[in-house]
């Protein structure tokens, strides 16, 4: 099959319930390998390729490209479209399932991992968690619902930011690369999407038994957004702390005790884990 700035899959509906809404724009294909530079030492996993648009430019550009597809009416149409890449492998299956470090060390072995893909909305939140804590992937470049992106790249005391934003950020550093209309889907979807790019932090922050207490922290200072700090923080480590004895840790913080979670950065966080 020539290759073509756009790939339709003629007689086939897409799912809603697995988020099919397939790119159909090369143009903004060829513009996220522009920006992700791509050689021939990169391993790139693609989650979701769908019509196989954005598989083909990364074929052209990696050294391999790992793709998993969940819906099995796909495989024969990528498999046609993909013929003349020996570059790329199809694994068939749910990438929330799979074991996905020992998946890319059995098709990319000894290359630079990243990943790159146009993820179902309603899969976006746990398939980052999942590739992020992974930490074998030098970059994270995905396209996903515009409010998402933007809640991922969000700064502290935005109404976007939440414990999610603290999350990607202590794992990776962010960045919003650009946004793209819904018309370049098939079909169109109700909402705007955007690229992000997350890159990998090098050295962790946290040994894993602090971290899991950190993202409590984090996660009990969200609960409730109009609480402040110290009454959310109370309201989770109650049964270990007074009220006063957390107040008075948000004071050694630096930080007012009527001061809201959504206000801390990072390494506030750290510093009040480290005390509650």
């Amino acid at each position: 099959m020539p290759e073509s700035k756009e790939l339709r899959i003629e007689n086939f509906k897409p799912s809603r319930a697995m988020g099919q809404n397939f790119l159909i724009d090369g143009n903004i294909t060829e513009k996220i390998i522009r920006l992700t530079g791509y050689g021939n030492s990169d391993g790139v996993l693609e989650v979701g390729p769908g019509n196989g648009v954005l598989t083909i430019p990364l074929s052209n550009a990696a050294g391999r490209v790992t793709a998993v597809e969940l819906d099995k009416r796909l495989l024969p149409f990528l498999h046609e479209t993909l013929s003349g890449k020996p570059n790329v492998d199809v694994v068939q299956g749910d990438i929330l399932k799979l074991d996905v470090v020992k998946l890319i060390n059995e098709k990319m072995p000894g290359l630079n991992y990243h990943v790159c893909a146009n993820l179902p909305y309603y899969i976006t939140t746990p398939t980052l968690s999942l590739l992020v804590k992974t930490g074998v992937f030098i970059t994270i470049t995905v396209m996903i619902q515009k409010e998402v992106a933007q809640r991922i790249c969000a700064k502290p005391g935005t109404p976007e930011y939440g414990s999610f934003t603290v999350f990607a950020n202590y794992h990776t550093e962010p960045e919003l690369l650009f946004y793209v209309p819904p018309e370049c889907f098939e079909p169109r979807p109700d909402v705007h999407s955007a690229v992000i790019r997350m890159i990998t932090r090098e050295s962790v922050i946290l040994a894993p038994e602090e971290e899991a207490h950190f993202f409590k922290v984090v996660r009990a200072a969200f609960a409730h957004r109009r609480k402040t700090l110290a009454n959310a923080l109370y309201a989770v480590f109650g049964n270990t702390h007074s009220k006063d004895s957390v107040s008075e840790m948000i004071r050694m913080c630096g930080l007012d005790e009527r001061v809201r979670g959504e206000t801390l950065g990072i390494e506030e966080f750290i510093r009040l884990s480290k005390l509650v």
